[in-house]
């Protein structure tokens, strides 16, 4: 029976190998130092047109004014949808629309990621419209002031009227004290509101040049009339020297750090044990990722059947593992049910750490682990918008392109003993942040 089961998990692990296609890419450098990726996959006529900044939330305003949050998220807004020397106040979607388009935008704390997504006869339109974010983008003070408005309603909807809405918030203040990675990505309005069109602008010239951002064009394309597009709309970009970071190191976590946190959106306390983790390209943030599924992904995970079904303590409960390109964090986070108590379930969590760190998981539940990674692998690149970012994300945060079609190897070379020898690195009790995420009191 048991060599049955072997069997069966070989077939499907080598099932999910077969259908995971390499992908194909080139990439060279325009004269100003704008880095391209091409991508050619004609079997769709869709194209995929993305540029990626090596700016994020991290990057603070101002010559790093710590006073000056939030300008790489402020920069998405405004540079998102115009307006434009060439595309007028809120007309950057209707032009999209109308010719078939998608697009989005996003931020993070280490960068930023603008994207459109056409049909494969508008390539040319989809250059010509991400080339005016960099040529042409208009930062006077009514564009500030518009998006700054944006920026304050997602604040309010997305973490200050949200449940749990500030939990991100209060874990990174806690875990880091230097590294600006303690910093709201969506910044303190206070700061948006007193920083100068010319702090602004000053930050958009520093940041948003070729030298700091990777291209990539990805679908249904010709690669030498791309190369010809993109010289046209592209290189006569003002170039700039690629910004130097020298962030401050945090000290080694040798103490639990305890705190608490009051929040007016909830009725139900959580509890979040989190520690500072290695950065993501180091092979051990690869394996929290596989501990983090192990305890919490899906209902037949270790902790949602421990703590939601079998033990009712728990209303939802949740192991994640945040990787970044400086340091990551990993935390623990449960809901209690009903009189449970917050240090119930923390020690509960506890209990099932500390057996990582005692002992080897089973073998079925290692190849579980296995074949999800490789499930995640191929739909990571079933479209060519999943492709597209793939290609600048490895590029631009893993300094290797083609972790595209490798990376995959790095899960397969992980071992049982290294999930363990992992947890006893990383997720000690002396080592993390315990944060107690409760109702605000009426007084």
């Amino acid at each position: 029976m048991k060599k049955h089961l072997i069997l069966c998990a070989s077939l499907v692990f080598s099932a999910f190998t077969a259908t995971a296609q390499e992908v194909d890419f080139e990439e060279y450098t325009l004269e100003n130092g704008l880095h391209v990726i091409l991508h050619q996959d004609n079997s769709a006529p869709v194209i995929t047109v993305g540029v990626m900044h090596d700016v994020g939330g991290k990057d603070l305003g101002g010559d790093n004014n710590p006073e000056r949050t939030g300008f790489a998220h402020f920069f998405e807004h405004l540079l998102a949808s115009g307006p434009t020397k060439n595309i007028e106040k809120g007309t950057w979607r209707k032009i999209r629309a109308a010719n078939g388009g998608q697009g989005n935008a996003n931020t993070s704390l280490d960068r930023t990621y603008y994207y459109q997504t056409f049909p494969s006869n508008n390539l040319e339109l989809a250059l010509w419209m991400e080339s005016e974010r960099l040529l042409h983008p208009i930062i006077d003070q009514d564009a500030v002031d518009t998006q700054n408005e944006v920026v304050k309603e997602e604040k309010r909807l997305r973490y200050d009227n949200s449940p749990y809405g500030q939990i991100l918030f209060a874990v990174t203040e806690g875990l880091f004290e230097k590294h600006p990675y303690r910093n709201k990505n969506i910044g303190e309005m206070e700061h948006l509101d007193a920083a100068t069109l010319e702090e602004f602008q000053a930050y958009f010239d520093k940041w948003y040049v070729p030298t700091n951002s990777v291209m990539v064009v990805a679908g249904d394309i010709e690669t030498s009339k791309t190369k010809e597009l993109i010289e046209a709309y592209f290189s006569d970009i003002k170039t700039g020297p690629k910004p130097v970071r020298n962030f401050p190191e945090d000290e080694p976590i040798t103490e639990t750090i305890h705190k608490k946190f009051y929040d007016s959106n909830i009725q139900i306390p959580a509890i979040i044990a989190a520690y500072r983790t290695p950065a993501q390209t180091e092979k051990d943030s690869y394996v929290l990722n596989m501990i983090s599924s192990y305890l919490s992904n899906g209902k037949s995970s270790v902790l949602y059947k421990k703590l939601v079904d079998k033990q009712k303590q728990a209303l939802a409960v949740q192991a994640v593992n945040l990787t970044q390109v400086d340091a990551g964090i990993y935390a623990l986070f449960a809901l209690p049910l009903g009189e449970v108590s917050l240090k119930e379930l923390l020690a509960e969590m506890d209990e099932e750490i500390e057996k990582l760190q005692n002992e080897l998981i089973s073998e079925r539940d290692f190849q579980k682990l296995q074949n999800q990674f490789e499930n995640n692998f191929v739909n990571s690149n079933s479209s060519i918008s999943g492709i597209a970012n793939s290609l600048v994300d490895y590029y631009l945060l893993y300094g290797d392109i083609n972790l595209i079609n490798t990376e995959i190897d790095i899960y397969r070379a992980i071992t049982r003993e290294d999930i363990q020898r992992v947890a006893k690195k990383y997720l000690n009790p002396n080592q993390r942040l315990e944060l107690e995420y409760l109702p605000k009191k009426d007084n």
